[in-house]
């Protein structure tokens, strides 16, 4: 959902980022569908921040963040230190809401999004 300024209109830019999002998370999803995950929840979202994708396969719940850039190299420099904090506090609320999930073993990937391509999946790409 797009937020609209207090005078009008919606910036289409914001809109054309949001939508390209979006296009690339449903890209993820399906990458990580494929690659035997079952997805728990899209744009989760609490106090602490959100978390594009949470997905399970096994006894492991991967907390994914996903970067829609021109570039590969451009969608990795966009990972900043402040967000990954952000999205290991959302990380901690979630898992904390759901006691099913206690057991499992927690990972923090990304996933790089260009226009072309298949998206990359960075396994552990940080640790909290």
């Amino acid at each position: 959902m797009t937020s609209v300024p207090s005078g009008g209109a919606a910036d289409p830019r914001r809109i054309a980022a949001d939508r390209m999002g979006r296009w690339a998370e449903w890209r993820c999803v399906w990458r990580l569908r494929l690659s035997g995950y079952r997805v728990l929840a899209r744009r989760w979202r609490a106090p602490a921040g959100e978390i594009d994708i949470v997905a399970r396969r096994g006894t492991l719940v991967a907390f994914v963040e996903v970067k829609a850039r021109a570039r590969a190299a451009d969608a990795a420099f966009a990972l900043t230190e402040p967000q990954w904090r952000r999205i290991a506090r959302a990380a901690e609320l979630f898992i904390a809401r759901r006691p099913g999930l206690a057991g499992c073993a927690i990972r923090f990937d990304a996933m790089l999004v260009t226009p072309r391509g298949w998206p990359t999946h960075i396994v552990d790409a940080w640790r909290p």
